[in-house]
């Protein structure tokens, strides 16, 4: 089996069921229009609050773009790539690709003209499909590409060096394409989020997206009767591969466009939301708007939301623990995973083992985890080690890249980079990433310990600790220090509460600035330490 034959079945057993429903809260129309009025603006494309698409419309939208790709000479193979912010259309276009037996490519919104030309170039790239916020952007680099021969718009005023995908794809068969694709396949190729370095090409077969599911549905119990809330980006494995519950047990999906507390509870509300998947800075700010008075949760219908789980970065207990406090009758989870492990399920901690929080859990369902030395040996007791999984959502390399494949694929074990420990109970708690480490007078400090520590003053809305060099301890633990809105804190002030941490592993020094993170929630350190250790002055948050 592979993924698409879930979409084909689903369109047999359901086909005038909702797939999926895109909401756009930038275009709401005044709660105060008539139901006409509100009408027509729904009619007006590009201009809708809310659309939707059944799963045999869902299918045949897949069938037709992998028919145009056909007709482009696109076989078996080749690499095509996507550039779409989340939309109704993302997800048949991702379809439509792996239906003609290519590769698709899910590209980061972010990227600016040169990581597009890079990454392209990286994943011989011979097709794009690209929305109207990329086409300054695609305009840029596409004539420095020559293998990039088919260039598709999603859009109006489509422009003049790409093709309509609207108007092309109402011409093409919405038969599914005859072409063979097993587990054994390549399907895709992701990009690492470079929070470690310039983005690697990651190459996954159909088995791992096919496996993805059956992870989601084993942990998360989908069924039916569920609608999953999708936030974060669908470029990335998190987003799409916690779909996949939805695909693989055929329920309803909402697609939300803008991140805002208010717009996340309204969703949850008028869709009847059951599941939700947050990063961490999303669940600080709805917990930060309820106390404020932002959001009063009477105003809403969330008594069918059962789930709330969280990804992509750790998790502070602290936070959870206010959530709980909020949200009594939730279930939680957080899961952990790489888009080298085709996305979060290779260590979850499960809704059964609310009482672990603050550990990312024990091995996925047909996973295998463990916890190694430098030479490969387990560790000991609560000795740190390097976090290691295997199972078949392992890639099956970086693409075009032999040396870092050799150094993160050993003996089918991936090597995740991340630090991490057992409890007396055989829980894994991550510490850091390897490369986060800080060493300070030969001690060895891992940030997130420390992060987890100052999240817990009420004034601190994110924190950040990198190393800064030291001359006399080789590094010192910076701490870049995110102050809540409306709230005033002093550098003295965070230090005296940090006489409750060992002195070895104090920050000593404070800065008070914005947090970055990336589309996925984790903090962009390499953007830290380019401005806090390469000579470039920023302009420091001022203490509110």
């Amino acid at each position: 089996m592979v993924i698409t034959d879930l979409l084909e079945r689903n369109a047999k057993l359901y086909p005038d069921e909702v797939a999926l429903v895109e909401l756009n809260p930038a275009n709401q129309p005044d709660p105060n229009l008539t139901w006409r009025e509100f009408s027509l603006i729904e009619a007006t494309p590009g201009g809708r609050y809310r659309r939707e698409m059944t799963w045999r419309e869902f299918d045949v939208k897949a069938n037709r773009f992998a028919n145009l790709l056909l007709t482009r000479g696109v076989k078996k193979g080749d690499k095509v790539a996507i550039l779409l912010m989340n939309c109704l259309e993302w997800l048949p276009v991702y379809f439509g690709i792996l239906k003609t037996g290519a590769l698709a490519v899910p590209m980061n919104y972010r990227y600016s003209a040169e990581e597009i030309k890079y990454c392209a170039e990286l994943a011989d790239v011979s097709v794009l499909i690209f929305g109207p916020e990329f086409t300054e952007r695609v305009s840029a680099v596409f004539l420095d590409l020559p293998l990039l021969k088919n260039r598709f718009f999603v859009g109006e005023n489509v422009p003049e060096f790409a093709d309509s995908y609207d108007r092309l794809v109402t011409y093409c068969s919405s038969t599914a394409p005859a072409v063979a694709c097993d587990e054994s396949d390549d399907a895709a190729i992701y990009f690492s989020s470079g929070t470690t370095g310039f983005p690697k090409a990651i190459l996954h077969k159909h088995l791992s997206l096919i496996h993805s599911c059956r992870v989601e549905q084993a942990h998360h119990g989908q069924t039916r009767d569920d609608v999953f809330l999708c936030i974060p980006p669908l470029y990335h494995t998190g987003a799409k591969m916690h779909w996949f519950g939805s695909l693989i047990s055929g329920s309803r999906a909402v697609i939300l466009r803008g991140v805002s507390p208010e717009g996340i509870i309204r969703a949850v509300s008028q869709e009847r939301a059951t599941i939700v998947w947050l990063l961490v800075p999303w669940a600080q700010d709805i917990l930060d708007a309820v106390d404020r008075g932002d959001i009063n949760l009477a105003d809403y219908r969330l008594d069918q939301w059962r789930l709330m789980h969280i990804g992509a970065q750790p998790v502070p207990p602290s936070l959870i623990k206010r959530w709980k406090k909020v949200f009594p009758h939730h279930q939680y989870d957080t899961n952990y995973g790489l888009s080298e492990s085709i996305g979060p399920g290779c260590v979850h901690l499960g809704v059964e083992n609310i009482d672990k929080v603050g550990a990312i859990g024990i091995p996925g369902y047909g996973w295998e985890a463990k916890i190694v030395r430098p030479d490969g040996t387990p560790v000991e007791g609560e000795e740190v080690g390097e976090l290691i999984v295997k199972g078949p959502g392992v890639m099956t390399c970086y693409y075009k890249n032999e040396e870092a494949t050799r150094e993160t694929l050993r003996d089918g074990w991936l090597y995740t980079g991340d630090m991490a420990k057992y409890d007396a109970d055989g829980f894994i708690y991550l510490v850091d990433r390897k490369k986060d480490v800080i060493i300070t007078g030969g001690e060895n400090l891992y940030p997130v310990q420390i992060e987890d520590f100052l999240r817990k003053h009420d004034k601190i809305k994110d924190v950040a600790v990198i190393g800064l060099p030291d001359p006399r301890l080789g590094e010192i633990a910076a701490a870049i220090i995110e102050i809540k809105e409306g709230m005033e804190a002093t550098e003295d002030e965070i230090n005296a509460f940090c006489t409750e941490l060992p002195r070895y592993k104090r920050p000593r020094k404070i800065i008070f600035a914005k947090v970055p993170r990336n589309p996925t929630g984790k903090i962009e350190k390499p953007k830290l330490r380019e401005i806090y250790c390469g000579g470039r002055l920023v302009e420091e948050q001022t203490t509110r």
